[in-house]
């Protein structure tokens, strides 16, 4: 009969950083002013630059359901900038917490879900969805259609490619976090191929561009209808993983040990897989595959409120908000008439940091 836990026991994982004293609510709420902040940022900056006063008198008149005052300000804040900020700010918490569960579930640093294919298997069941419904006729699209049906088929996509780069990586009975990588690359690039074949077979070249585009990680096609199933799936997401903090905990120590403190590890596993798999599918049907950001963000968090995921979970959503806020202003900002693909801005960025890690990693051994 398996035991309970004993109090305490699943608090700190083993080679956790310790939490900091006083406990993370003051790091929360500065991380909460600082994502306002980006926010208010992100909708006043642009071609059109918007005074941050006149951004939030918008937004007032809006929420207390005023008039809007004619001219294209209006437009501009509550129609375009306001409603893709909103969608960053998701996008970035639901990769953050994907981030988070993927690296302790395979007790890996280094995963997350763009380096294990399943963005990329997210993407290409997203893809082959477009693709076969533009050959039926079907009115399919990235944009304000999301749809379930394109929800559905990356979510699916999601799962195969994890569950494929989990069987071997597991391959022979032993499991080894080197091959667990390797292994998600060596998928995320044949999955790849296969998604950008689908892509040249549309007729539309307008088409195509866009879907390479978006392939790359961009919300320029973000719109209010668009929110609703990506806050949704986000939030639930929060809380059933933030429910099982303390697996997730027990789970870093090892399998043998987290079964001996009362944790189901198989059915455990099993519910982070679908979870993390749902995050990923729907996150990509609204933002393409965006790469780094689960790898950054959960390394940040770690430095800043240890390994307990009862805080890291919160804190990673948080900082994931906030980060992909930053990123989204800076690609839409950084060049003159030019928009740049997100997942260039944070390859950018998470290039290095994976060298940084791969390099502490091989210097430890």
């Amino acid at each position: 009969m398996p035991r309970g836990p004993p109090p305490g026991a699943a608090e700190s994982p083993a080679g956790a950083p310790p939490p900091p004293p006083g406990g993370p609510g003051p790091l929360a709420a500065a991380l909460g002013a600082a994502l306002l902040l980006a926010l208010t940022a992100a909708v006043s900056l642009g071609a059109v630059d918007v005074p941050p006063g006149e951004v939030w008198a918008v937004i007032a008149r809006r929420l207390t359901g005023r008039a809007p005052e004619p001219g294209t300000r209006d437009l501009i804040v509550w129609q375009l900038r306001v409603p893709r900020a909103l969608l960053a700010a998701v996008v970035g918490a639901g990769l953050g917490l994907v981030g988070t569960a993927v690296q302790a579930l395979v007790r890996n640093p280094l995963a997350d879900p763009y380096l294990l294919g399943i963005s990329s298997g997210a993407s290409l069941g997203a893809v082959a969805t477009l693709v076969l419904g533009t050959a039926l006729g079907l009115q399919l699209s990235f944009g304000s259609a999301l749809g379930l049906t394109v929800s559905l088929a990356a979510f699916a996509g999601a799962l195969a490619a994890f569950s494929l780069v989990w069987l071997l990586a597991r391959r022979g009975g032993g499991f080894s976090p080197l091959r667990l990588v390797l292994a998600g690359i060596g998928i995320a690039q044949f999955l790849g191929g296969i998604t950008s074949y689908l892509v040249l077979q549309t007729s539309d070249e307008q088409q195509t561009r866009g879907v390479l585009f978006w392939l790359m990680g961009s919300l320029g096609g973000a719109v209010w209808s668009q929110l609703a199933i990506p806050a949704a799936a986000v939030s639930l997401g929060l809380a059933l993983l933030q429910a099982r903090a303390r697996a997730l905990n027990a789970m870093l120590m090892g399998d043998e040990t987290a079964a001996g403190l009362g944790v189901d590890v198989t059915r455990l596993r099993r519910e982070i897989f679908v979870v993390t798999s749902v995050l990923t599918g729907v996150l990509v049907a609204v933002s393409g595959a965006i790469g780094f950001v689960g790898l950054m963000v959960p390394h940040v968090c770690r430095l800043l409120v240890g390994g307990d995921h009862r805080r890291l979970l919160p804190l990673s959503a948080l900082t994931g908000a906030l980060l992909l806020v930053v990123v989204d202003t800076l690609a839409r900002t950084a060049l003159d008439n030019q928009e740049l693909p997100i997942g260039v801005v944070t390859a950018v960025l998470g290039a290095p940091t994976l060298l940084y890690l791969l390099d502490r990693r091989l210097e430890r051994k």
